[in-house]
């Protein structure tokens, strides 16, 4: 467009038709002011989420470090740590809505596959088989009262996070506020060059190409960090906190974990 602006200009003005940089002084400053307002909104969601599976870590691993101070059965032990790790990797394919019977198979105990498979909410049917072999520990005199309450407190911070992880997910910035932006930058960057030509005449295309990549790239990041969930770069690399999760995990109750993700060619993390 500023090519056409500057190879056209003598035509244009011919015809009497001046653009004048005034009106665009006045829409560019309302456009950064709600760009500036889109980007904290997204941001809010993207920090809102890292938050969210920041306190998942947390809870889970003091949740592995009360059962392992009061059980002495092993077994019992490693069965509730792998149904802490596969919560998280089931969370992960719910918010990227991908399958996750693979790591279900390689993760839940063979006692609760069936439910977890067959269910059309598996993370939040893990959340009740954890709640299930609380109950069944406490009858059997394995966990006192007063402990099954920390510990049930802390099955319902990860309620809390699936909840929350939920609402961003199924919230979305509204449609239509998204809309009305994306057309009046795009509308914005395309009628500039003609406002511009007549002052800077040959560096027309060096100057709005400028403009137009800051606004334009303000635009597009403020719609990837709208979805923290998604593979996108700069999305949350929920795979690698599955991942790290999962070798934290591992190591509380001395079993090998798996080999640590690391970034791929271009340093970034899925």
């Amino acid at each position: 467009m500023s090519a056409i602006a500057v190879i056209y200009y003598h035509w244009y003005e011919g015809m009497g038709l001046h653009l004048t940089t005034a009106p665009f002084s006045l829409l560019g400053i309302a456009i950064a002011i709600f760009l500036g307002f889109r980007n904290n909104a997204s941001y809010a969601r993207y920090t809102e989420a890292r938050q969210l599976w920041g306190s998942l870590l947390i809870t889970q691993r003091s949740l592995l470090r009360q059962v392992k101070s009061v059980l002495s059965d092993e077994q019992q032990i490693h069965q509730f740590s792998r149904l802490l790790i596969a919560f998280a990797w089931s969370l992960k394919h719910q918010l990227r809505r991908t399958d996750g019977r693979k790591d279900f198979r390689r993760l839940v105990p063979e006692r609760y596959l069936s439910q977890v498979e067959n269910s059309p909410q598996p993370t939040n049917r893990l959340l009740l088989c954890m709640g299930d072999w609380l109950g069944e520990q406490r009858r059997a005199g394995h966990i006192s009262d007063v402990l099954y309450s920390s510990i049930d407190a802390n099955l319902n911070r990860l309620s809390d996070v699936l909840g929350g992880c939920d609402r961003i997910a199924n919230t979305p910035i509204p449609f239509a506020y998204t809309l009305i932006l994306h057309r009046t930058v795009y509308l914005f960057c395309t009628l500039l060059p003609f406002a511009l030509v007549n002052d800077l005449h040959y560096l027309t295309p060096l100057v709005s190409v400028f403009i137009s990549y800051t606004f334009l790239s303000l635009e597009s990041l403020a719609e990837e960090l709208e979805e923290p969930f998604g593979s996108s770069p700069n999305d949350l690399p929920l795979n690698a906190l599955c991942n790290g999760i999962e070798i934290i995990l591992c190591e509380m109750i001395d079993q090998p974990g798996p080999p640590k993700m690391h970034p791929d060619a271009n340093y970034i993390l899925t």
